[in-house]
């Protein structure tokens, strides 16, 4: 089963718009993960779960598990295992408002990639709309160079191997099953995850109670507090990203990555309501500069195909 690659913007907008929405609710729970267990040995239990979900959404249907092309394949997987090594890893460490926006720096890379390396033209509409993205990553962010701290760094690290996944999405993997891409990917990541715990196993570290020790701590066998929250994670996700790749594959990257921004609505508010993570006024006046980037980019979309090269 091939996948579909007529562009149809109006449908993965939708994709993209309902996968954030999961996301931003299940990613709030990380923070509960990380009280107990740590970054590897969440992924490594995760993927375990997913891997059996995948199966079945193949089993019904949804796409065959066996890639066409391993090699762009593997490679995406290896990149967006990056990406979320980095994300999850901040999740821990920081509000998550701060953490997505430091992702979701992806679409600006998106459109240097694209425009340098793939030499695609794009046109002053789409710049605007990074631009006005952008300007809304900042007011979340509030960046003070007299108290810089490295971890910002961490998912803008993410951002960056993120926006090379979703590039290399659209132009090698268009035509693989939306469900191979995200067996793939899982998989990656728990091996990921299995290396991890094995590193820190023979090279453990001093243990940090808490949140702040998610990256650095081993195997924990009392996991039971992490156990449900594991869970969620883990059907949650089956769902967003299945959504989430079938978006970049049927619609066009510069476009659709902007609609990624609407998670900085889902999961700010979802903190802000569940976990009580305070939203400033100048964090809400970026969340609405990021949701005026994604209309902008709609807005665009509904112009005649003759327009497009000018936009």
């Amino acid at each position: 089963m091939q996948a579909d690659t007529q562009t149809s913007p109006v449908l993965a907008s939708v994709l993209m718009v309902s996968a954030m929405a999961i996301i931003g609710v299940i990613d709030n729970v990380v923070i509960l993960v990380a009280e107990t267990i740590g970054l590897w040995q969440f992924h490594f239990s995760r993927a375990l779960l997913m891997l059996p979900l995948i199966m079945g959404l193949s089993l019904l249907g949804l796409g065959r598990l066996r890639p066409i092309r391993l090699g762009p394949v593997i490679l995406r997987s290896v990149l967006i295992t990056l990406a979320m090594l980095f994300y999850f890893a901040s999740l821990a460490l920081m509000p998550i408002a701060q953490a997505l926006a430091g992702l979701f720096t992806s679409p600006i890379f998106v459109l240097l990639i694209t425009t340098v390396a793939m030499k695609q033209r794009i046109g002053p509409w789409r710049i605007l709309a990074v631009a006005v993205g952008f300007a809304g990553i900042l007011c979340v962010l509030q960046p003070n160079p007299g108290e810089f701290d490295a971890k910002t760094l961490l998912p803008v690290a993410g951002g960056l191997f993120y926006a090379f996944s979703s590039v290399i999405t659209r132009s090698h993997c268009a035509q693989e099953s939306t469900t191979a891409l995200l067996a793939a990917m899982v998989t990656t990541l728990g091996v990921a995850g299995a290396v991890g715990l094995i590193v820190l196993s023979l090279f453990p570290g001093v243990p940090v109670a808490g949140p702040e020790g998610f990256v650095t701590r081993g195997w924990v066998w009392q996991m039971g507090p992490a156990i449900p929250w594991i869970i969620v994670q883990a059907i949650g996700s089956t769902i967003a990203v299945f959504m989430l790749i079938k978006s970049y594959q049927i619609g066009e990257t510069s476009y659709v990555a902007v609609f990624e921004y609407s998670v900085m609505i889902f999961g700010p508010l979802f903190a802000w309501r569940v976990f009580g993570q305070n939203i400033g006024v100048l964090q809400i006046l970026g969340i609405c500069l990021i949701a005026t980037a994604g209309v902008l980019l709609a807005w665009r979309s509904t112009r005649p195909a003759a327009t497009e090269a000018a936009s």
